[in-house]
């Protein structure tokens, strides 16, 4: 203990020491150089296990400091680009980019919550099963709200998901975006299309989406929505839901 009291001791007036007898020109922008810049900076011994210190003098120039402290310059932010639609195998459904029906920004989003959704199980896609977790983890929209008043929740479709899909290998990493499944693929394309049936120009919405993924009879997402006591007429009552004009999803 008194080894190292001593040791540090003799770094701090070392550092003074350089402190007062470096050249004008290495003193900083803002005054005169503070012993601070020079910090003992403790080293582990290899052998005997005691502190060795080491003094590092500062090594920033006077340049460096100026521009630093003076200016301060905010960037401005840079341009994002971002997707106000999901992926499609129709693309050619649409005559012109004014016919083509927008999502909702909650169907978006519950969309980017279903691959991340997917990641976390580590699968390596995203299916239907996913776009429905998406919608329930997303929350706020109509779909959501029109699952959890039947009494399906996130819990029980991500365990029954668990049930009919296994758990992936532990060791499995998957892409940064698991591409989608054909199942989930047809679902978004089925509420892309009811949409352009309708035209009644609004935005497409997670319930789209959900009914689209109903219409796939054999995907997990349909089984799973089956098992905890989805059917043909809750669905019906969510197309009727949809068809009101002036439908927003929230």
């Amino acid at each position: 203990m008194a080894a190292a009291a001593a040791a540090n001791a003799t770094a701090h007036s070392f550092s003074k020491v350089l402190a007062t007898n470096l050249p004008r020109q290495n003193k900083l922008h803002y005054g005169e150089l503070s012993a601070q810049a020079i910090t003992p900076r403790p080293l582990k011994g290899s052998f005997l296990g005691a502190k060795v210190f080491c003094v590092q003098p500062c090594t920033l120039t006077p340049q460096f400091v100026s521009c630093c402290n003076t200016n301060r310059r905010r960037h401005p932010l840079a341009s994002t680009a971002i997707s106000f639609s999901l992926p499609t195998a129709n693309p050619e459904r649409v005559s012109s980019v004014d016919n083509v029906p927008k999502w909702s920004g909650k169907g978006i989003k519950s969309f980017a919550m279903g691959e991340l959704e997917a990641r976390k199980l580590k699968y390596p896609t995203t299916g239907t099963e996913a776009l429905i977790m998406g919608i329930l983890i997303e929350g706020t929209n109509v779909a959501a709200k029109f699952l959890r008043a039947n009494g399906i929740t996130l819990f029980k479709v991500r365990d029954e998901t668990v049930k009919l899909l296994g758990k992936a290998d532990r060791f499995f990493f998957s892409p940064e975006h698991p591409p989608l499944t054909e199942e989930a693929q047809r679902a978004l394309d089925w509420a892309v299309d009811e949409k352009l049936k309708s035209g009644d120009g609004g935005e497409i919405t997670t319930a789209h989406i959900l009914l689209g993924i109903w219409s796939e009879v054999e995907s997990p997402g349909h089984k799973i929505l089956s098992i905890l006591g989805f059917n043909d007429e809750i669905a019906k009552e969510l197309q009727s839901l949809i068809s009101k004009p002036g439908f927003k999803d929230d």
